[in-house]
């Protein structure tokens, strides 16, 4: 059965950082593009990050580059969602979401995924 979950949500202040993690079973995540969404209340599920199969090409919405860092362990079969440099408007829920074959153009797009992990909060407060 696939399945992804995810973990590493809390709560942290601003400037703070937390590290998501999506964890695969039931199959190999280095064949799959990863994506990262995240929704909070009121507001409709948007684009974090993804990581391609192929190549490792790497994409991040405008609001979280340079702050924000995705990578994966094949050994592991694990993507990783380093969030650095938090914000109170960073605030979410956060998913992990798998597609055999995404174009990269597309990566942002929630309805271009197959798979979706259940979320964990992640909040940033003082």
């Amino acid at each position: 059965q696939v399945q992804l979950v995810e973990s590493g949500g809390g709560l942290v202040q601003p400037g703070g950082s937390l590290r998501l993690s999506c964890a695969a079973s039931g199959f190999t995540l280095d064949y799959y593009a990863i994506g990262w969404f995240r929704q909070a209340p009121g507001k409709e599920r948007e684009g974090v990050s993804c990581i391609s199969s192929s190549d490792g090409s790497t994409y991040y919405a405008d609001s979280v580059k340079g702050r924000f860092t995705i990578s994966r362990d094949n050994a592991k079969n694990t993507v990783y969602l380093q969030m650095n440099s938090l914000k109170p408007e960073d605030t979410a829920f956060y998913y992990c979401a798998a597609v055999y074959y995404l174009q990269g153009s597309n990566w942002f797009k929630p309805d271009e995924y197959d798979h979706w992990g259940q979320g964990t909060q992640g909040t940033v407060s003082s």
